[in-house]
């Protein structure tokens, strides 16, 4: 498979899974750009693993983790830290309640974050999700119970005042 091949056919459900890990369309694009840069500079040996789509994924997911290591004077901050989703003008109930998930998850660290969205978006097992974020099968159970136990706190209390408005 070429790179035109390659991009052409997984470019809009890496673009989704870069929309899951930054809860932004915008820092999704530019992260999937930068992965697909690294990912042409080394396309011959990429494509000759076994699952490139799972490398270019690790890829994409390392990058964006790494994304609040970089030193500051490579870093342009254009908002405020976390990036809140633009509302949809939508005033269906779900809707609301999507939004508000989406900032509960913009409050999570990018690690726990990042577990959770390969867990429940990707559909990965521990084992895998380890090898994607590079630790251990302990670290991934962790970082998703960590983040579950915070959205547990958290999305009670922010519904029943969503319930009082």
């Amino acid at each position: 498979m070429t790179y035109e091949e390659f991009v052409t056919a997984r470019l809009p459900g890496l673009l989704r899974f870069a929309v899951m890990l930054t809860g932004d369309r915008d820092s999704a694009a530019d992260l999937v750009q930068d992965s697909m840069v690294k990912v042409q500079l080394s396309w011959r040996r990429i494509n000759a693993v076994d699952q490139p789509d799972r490398y270019v994924r690790r890829l994409i997911t390392n990058t964006y983790i790494d994304q609040r290591r970089l030193a500051w004077w490579k870093r342009v901050v254009l908002r405020a830290e976390p990036a809140e989703p633009t509302p949809v003008p939508d005033h269906a109930e779900t809707t609301a309640d999507r939004d508000l998930l989406w900032a509960v998850l913009a409050t999570l660290p990018r690690q726990q974050r990042a577990a959770l969205v390969l867990r429940y978006y990707e559909g990965l097992r521990d084992q895998e999700i380890a090898d994607v974020m590079r630790c251990s099968v302990g670290t991934v159970r962790g970082y998703v119970s960590r983040a579950l136990a915070t959205l547990r706190l958290q999305l009670p209390d922010l519904l029943n005042e969503e319930a009082c408005r």
